[in-house]
């Protein structure tokens, strides 16, 4: 969690004249936050993740379950406008909108059912892509994304080994993504397959 790599703005989720989310400790240092929520992220994604219909209800119930002990919102979609480096995420009045269209796009599931490895792939980054220019949440996000398509992955028989990704070329090829280029994603998640 990096939140001072987010675009500036009168932030809601942050405690008056700082970028720190409010958070259910009332930690008010930015290292001791990030600290705390690497913790707690570790001990819940060591926990079975919620079982669901892989739909947009399943997916915010993997973000509670992973956030649920930091953020009062884990598991809501955001209600401000956010960016990153100057790339505008979707508005919040269309994240439900936005989040029903994919994931309707992938069936419960079923889009990556059946698939070869290498349409396989294509798929999650696409999927990926567009999840990620969605950002539904207010932090934890590329978290939320990693361990869903972690789920995705095992019940398509694609397991993937998140232990073998590289932070760096990863964020980049999500950055890539964003402009609808999947070519770098899908070759990094490649990396990642068992």
């Amino acid at each position: 969690m990096n939140t001072a790599d987010y675009d500036a703005f009168e932030d809601p989720y942050s405690y008056p004249g700082t970028s720190i989310l409010k958070n259910l400790l009332d930690l008010r240092d930015p290292r001791a936050l990030e600290d705390f929520e690497v913790e707690i992220f570790a001990l819940r994604s060591e926990e079975p993740l919620p079982i669901g219909a892989f739909d947009p209800a399943h997916y915010r119930s993997i973000h509670h379950h992973l956030f649920q002990d930091v953020y009062e919102w884990a598991g809501q979609y955001r209600m401000v406008r956010t960016s990153k480096g100057g790339n505008e995420f979707c508005y919040p009045e269309y994240i439900p909108t936005q989040m029903d269209h994919l994931f309707r796009s992938i069936r419960g599931g079923a889009a990556f059912f059946g698939k070869g490895s290498h349409d396989f792939l294509k798929e999650a980054a696409r999927f990926l892509g567009e999840l990620n220019a969605i950002h539904p949440f207010r932090e934890g996000n590329g978290r939320s994304q990693l361990a869903f398509m972690g789920l995705i992955g095992s019940a398509a028989g694609h397991p993937f080994k998140f232990e073998r990704l590289d932070s760096g070329t990863f964020l980049q090829a999500m950055l890539d993504s964003y402009f609808r280029r999947y070519q770098a994603l899908t070759t990094e998640l490649e990396k990642l397959l068992r």
